[in-house]
């Protein structure tokens, strides 16, 4: 019956196409908001099927340079997602350690790119990328005009 039929749709998500299945759990989890709302994402643009673009919010948190500014990312997930980190760039303008002059994420800097797990998603790298905002190292630098963009 629709039991197991459900299961076996399961199954074949799971072999065939366990990006697209993933990557729409985080778009949903994405929708319904997270935690303070001081993180959040979605597609760039709905009718991305491939579910390839993204952007990522991150509003700095306090007692750091970046306090309440809001910072726009870019994430691209390739096809080898969740294989494959994404590429992660922000798109506002930010000085801070681990970002290169492009606004590209350089991910040596950020272990839960360079340390890459399957289970990681998009939430884990901008929960990491905020946590990163308030670290001793970028507590003194001076940040571009708020709002510019690269």
């Amino acid at each position: 019956g629709a039991q197991n039929f459900l299961k076996m749709a399961k199954n074949v998500q799971d072999c065939v196409v366990p990006r697209n299945f993933r990557l729409l759990e985080e778009l949903e989890e994405g929708q319904k908001g997270f935690g303070d709302g001081t993180v959040s994402w979605g597609l760039e643009n709905d009718d991305d099927i491939d579910l390839v673009r993204w952007n990522g919010m991150i509003i700095g948190p306090p007692r750091c340079p970046y306090d309440g500014r809001i910072y726009s990312l870019r994430i691209v997930c390739g096809p080898r997602y969740p294989d494959k980190p994404p590429e992660v760039r922000f798109f506002t303008r930010i000085n801070m350690n681990g970002v290169l002059q492009d606004g590209k994420i350089n991910s040596s800097h950020f272990g839960v790119l360079s340390n890459w797990q399957r289970s990681y998603t998009i939430k884990t790298i901008l929960t990491e990328v905020k946590r990163a905002m308030t670290a001793k190292e970028n507590a003194k630098l001076p940040q571009p005009a708020e709002g510019s963009s690269y």
